[in-house]
Parts: structure tokens; C-alpha cells; sequence
């Protein structure tokens, strides 16, 4: 097997222990058709999966797939959210750079929603999201 496939069986067996840095990286995968077959849907629920542990860049990347509207319906307050959820947890320099530009296709009432929601999700530890 190519190194991607090895790849691909070795996060997999990760995602059974919980290991937010292999859901993530299997996600990436998936997103991209790198070592498997190209699947948004598996890559956002990887993502979540990784996020709902704190995993800085599987929250970046959730607010990159809300923005794209790839594998979920494109929603601004959720792009926001998952960015300042990122920013928070370390992801801070790509995050804060794509919520300033989130932020001129948002109203100041949605972006008051998104940061709420974000505060929400971080007080929850990720059940609120």
C-alpha cells in the first residue's frame, strides 16, 4: 500500500481511541480525496469529532466548510463561531484574519449571535455547538 493508504488505516484505527489529532488529519484527508475517495459529508464529521475535543484546527477548518458551504449548508454565524472558537483555543492568527473579513457580509446583530454562540459552545465544552 501507498504511504496515504497506510495513512489512511492507521488514523482510522486512532478515531476508535478518540484521538482528536487523527480525526482531524483523516478529515483533511477525506476533504481532499488524499489516500481515499473525496467525501466533504466524512470530512465534517471528523472535523466535529476532533472540535468537540478542543482541536484547534479541526475548528478552523468546521469555519472553513461553513464558509464554502462543503458538506453543510453555508451559514455566516457559524463560519464566525468556529473561527472565534478556534482563535480561542490557539488557532488564532488564520482565524482572527478570515472573521475580520466574515465580518463585512454580517450584520452587527448576527455578528453579536455568533459570538454568543461561541461563548456558548466553549461554556458547554463543545455540547452547545
Amino acid at each position: 500500500p501507498t504511504n496515504k493508504a497506510r495513512a489512511v488505516v492507521f488514523y482510522s484505527l486512532a478515531i476508535d481511541q478518540i484521538n482528536a489529532e487523527a480525526q482531524h488529519n483523516l478529515g483533511q484527508m477525506y476533504q481532499y480525496g488524499e489516500g481515499v475517495i473525496a467525501d466533504v459529508d466524512k470530512a465534517v464529521e471528523l472535523f466535529r469529532l476532533a472540535a468537540d475535543q478542543g482541536h484547534a484546527e479541526a475548528q478552523y477548518n468546521l469555519g472553513v466548510m461553513y464558509d464554502i458551504g462543503w458538506g453543510v449548508k453555508k451559514d455566516n454565524k457559524k463560519t464566525h463561531m468556529w473561527w472565534n472558537i478556534a482563535s480561542t483555543n490557539g488557532e488564532k492568527e488564520n482565524a482572527d484574519d478570515n472573521i475580520k473579513s466574515i465580518t463585512q457580509c454580517m450584520t452587527p446583530a448576527d455578528i453579536c449571535e455568533a459570538e454568543d454562540m461561541a461563548r456558548q459552545c466553549l461554556a458547554s465544552n463543545y455540547q452547545d455547538c
